[in-house]
This record gives structure tokens, C-alpha cells and sequence, in this order.
């Protein structure tokens, strides 16, 4: 898969109803949505130097993140990715896991060997290498909009909390999980091939949305860490 952009915006529920209104003139939702959205489940990996914590602080322009990440349901696939960001693109390369291998990863995965899954392998190297292991549980919802041209995909991503509660995953509702942004603040995510149409880019003008580099983990990290006060100032 080649890279793609990635532009990422703060919103509020204000500006997801108007935009959502736009957008589904022009747009389709996506066809694995049933109803208004669907919760996202994410847990993320780093290592004993927390090196994707660190490259997200330092600003560095080239870095990956490993995540096992689910959607809608507790019958959805689970999927294993590695997402790589350079600037603004990014490139995902994901493989779907099996139920005992997640639970073997979530143990440490010292009873895995290396196979035919690359992701995997790679992850398990990083285990092995550098100690890689959990560290948190995202957990939020998303509405998607898509169309073909450009294969344009747009997400609002509400309600984002993070856990370290990662024998919750299963569980229909995560307890104790701790929001990463202020009530009524939520994420836009537009992500395309090369170009954005102009019916679509049309849309997205209000005159206030404001780009900015947005990472779940890094600020989820945060958020459990106690660091992270407040978004916006």
C-alpha cells in the first residue's frame, strides 16, 4: 500500500453536525456502519524506552506504532497493524489475529514462533528486542464517510478515553477509562491518495478548522500519566 495523507482537526459536537450534514451530500457512509457509527478498540505497543512515545515528542518525521485494534463488535475481526507516519502520510499494513495468538501477545508472546506473518513477525521482534509490550487501551467512536475518488475516507472520532485495563477489552463497556479531550471536543481525520476532490474539500470549509497533529497514543499516554491537563488552551 503506498502513502497516503492524513490531515487531522480538532471539532466540536457543533461543527460534526454541520460537517456531517455537508458530507453526506457528496459522500456515502461507510458499509460496515450500522447506524450512526461504531466503537473502535485499539490497544498500542511500545518498547522498555518508550521510543513511540519519545519519536511522537520529539517530532520525528518517520515512526511507526504497533496496535491490535477491533471494530464495531465482539464478533468483529481482530486486526494486528503497524501504521507508519512520514509528515503528513501514513501507510498501514495490518493482518487479522487470532483469539489465542492475541492472548499469547498480550502475555508477552514467549510462546509464539516466527511464521508467514510478516506483521507479526515484526512485532514479535520488537518483543523480543527491544520489550515491547502494551500500554494502552484506546477506545472511542467513529462515523466514517468515503467516496472512490482519490479513495477519500473522513472519520469523526468522538469520545476518545484510554484505559489500562487491558483485560477489559472484551467487556461490553470499559470501566474506569479516562477521556483524552475536554467534554464536546472531538477528532476529524481526512485521509486520502494524492488529491482531495473539490466537491469534498468544499465542504470542510467553515473558515475555523485549524490543522494539528493529533496522536490518540501519545496524548492517551499522557492522559493516564497525569501530564495532559487540558487541549487548546
Amino acid at each position: 500500500m503506498e502513502y497516503r495523507v492524513e490531515d487531522k482537526y480538532i471539532v466540536s459536537d457543533a461543527d460534526i453536525t454541520v460537517l456531517a450534514q455537508r458530507l453526506g451530500l457528496v459522500m456515502q457512509q461507510d458499509i460496515h456502519q450500522q447506524g450512526d457509527c461504531y466503537e473502535i478498540r485499539s490497544i498500542y505497543f511500545d518498547d522498555l524506552k518508550d521510543s513511540c512515545m519519545e519519536e511522537n515528542e520529539a517530532g520525528i518525521h518517520l515512526r511507526k506504532k504497533y496496535r491490535i485494534r477491533t471494530y464495531g463488535s465482539a464478533n468483529a475481526p481482530l486486526k494486528l497493524e503497524i501504521k507508519e507516519k512520514q509528515n503528513s502520510l501514513i501507510k498501514k499494513t495490518a493482518e487479522t489475529l487470532e483469539r489465542e495468538t492475541f492472548d499469547a501477545l498480550m502475555e508477552g508472546g514467549g510462546s509464539l514462533s516466527f511464521g508467514q506473518e510478516p506483521v507479526l513477525n515484526q512485532l514479535l521482534m520488537q518483543m523480543r528486542l527491544n520489550a515491547m509490550k502494551p500500554k494502552v487501551l484506546i477506545v472511542y467512536e467513529r462515523t466514517a464517510f468515503v467516496h472512490p475518488s482519490g479513495n477519500v475516507r473522513i472519520t469523526f472520532d468522538r469520545n476518545i478515553a484510554v484505559s489500562r485495563h487491558f483485560d477489559a477489552f472484551w467487556d461490553e463497556q470499559i470501566a474506569g477509562s479516562i477521556p483524552i479531550l475536554p467534554t464536546g471536543l472531538h477528532v476529524l481525520e481526512v485521509k486520502y491518495d494524492e488529491m482531495l476532490p473539490d466537491m469534498i474539500a468544499k465542504q470542510l470549509e467553515t473558515g475555523k478548522l485549524r490543522q494539528t497533529a493529533f496522536s490518540k497514543y501519545y496524548l492517551g499516554r499522557l492522559a493516564l500519566d497525569s501530564q495532559f491537563l487540558h487541549w487548546g488552551g
